[in-house]
């Protein structure tokens, strides 16, 4: 839920905000939606091992506030093992931080975050872009009207084609296949009106690898039976779908939310906003002076992984 804090608007109207880590999915995804927010200037990057042309490069979020004292906010883009420390780090500096998926490596550290974030009167935003999916909102209104009995969630994806050669994500604090797979439990929990519960867990383990490269898993929410089924290794035609079967229709999102088909109509599928939506909040929760956090998607994984029986299964190379 929203906390309140005393809103410091930045001194010319624009939030002047950097990124730490400057990898794929901030290039792909986070640095578009910025340039398309006038209400954000990308004052500079903070990352040892890459950087972006025409905007100012730091090895490190230290450098950084050394040489911009003024900056407003920082997006953190790290691997999840890196996260804590930083947010910690921009916290204390007075920033405003927005978190990608997931929060932190683990439930522990991100509560850490949570926490100092709201001692420190400081705006956290932990975000979760699947849930601004251009269905997800519709999903969730047509639902509230309903009855749900299942759920299948099938979620496959090609790590080497999403993932190029990020050792990181099969590292033990990398989340494996968990890392798309949060997408769809951060779905399942928005949409969904009671809290969602793991019952039984299978993960499957490359040899010499320390997270999953697939799970399939057994969930309930109240009465809602929920399967879920995330493999890693999917070829061609990749599969990031949701069924939903309720007591008036069933409704089917598929594209990772982008499109969705009601009790067998046409689908209708709708442009890729999510990160222009979480940039146009997260200004807002600037300009309240407010957080927003739900770590229920994490909480979920370190449940699976924690009960799951494992498999140990052939290696894994890129």
């Amino acid at each position: 839920m929203p906390t309140a804090t005393d809103p410091a608007p930045p001194r010319d109207g624009v939030l002047r905000l950097g990124i730490v880590g400057i990898g794929k999915i901030a290039r792909d995804q986070h640095v578009p939606a910025i340039l398309a927010n006038r209400r954000f200037a990308l004052i500079g990057t903070a990352d040892p091992h890459g950087s972006l042309a025409g905007v100012a490069a730091f090895p490190d979020l230290a450098a950084m506030l050394a040489a911009v004292p003024d900056l407003d906010a920082v997006a953190v883009c790290t691997p999840p093992s890196y996260r804590a420390e930083i947010a910690t780090a921009a916290i204390d500096a007075g920033l405003a931080v927005l978190l990608e998926k997931p929060t932190a490596a683990t439930l522990v550290e991100a509560e850490a975050i949570v926490a100092h974030a709201a001692a420190a009167g400081t705006t956290l935003m932990a975000t979760w872009h699947s849930r601004e999916a251009a269905a997800v909102a519709e999903a969730r209104a047509w639902i509230a009207e309903r009855n749900v009995v299942a759920v299948e969630i099938v979620w496959k994806e090609d790590i080497r084609r999403w993932h190029p050669g990020q050792e990181w994500i099969l590292a033990e604090d990398g989340l494996g296949v968990f890392d798309p797979g949060i997408n769809a439990l951060s779905i399942l929990t928005f949409i969904l009106p009671d809290p969602v519960r793991i019952e039984t867990a299978r993960i499957a383990i490359p040899e010499g690898r320390g997270a999953p490269i697939a799970a399939t898993l057994a969930m309930a929410a109240g009465d809602i039976r929920i399967t879920a089924d995330f493999d890693f290794l999917q070829t061609g035609q990749q599969s990031w779908d949701m069924r939903i079967d309720t007591d008036r229709g069933s409704l089917f999102l598929s594209d990772g939310g982008a499109t969705i088909a009601i009790d067998g109509e046409a689908p209708r599928k709708s442009e890729n906003i999510e990160y222009r939506s979480i940039y146009a909040r997260f200004a807002d929760l600037v300009a309240a002076g407010e957080s927003e956090v739900d770590l229920s998607p994490l909480r979920l994984v370190e449940d699976a992984l924690r009960i799951a029986d494992r498999t140990t299964v052939a290696p894994f190379t890129f």
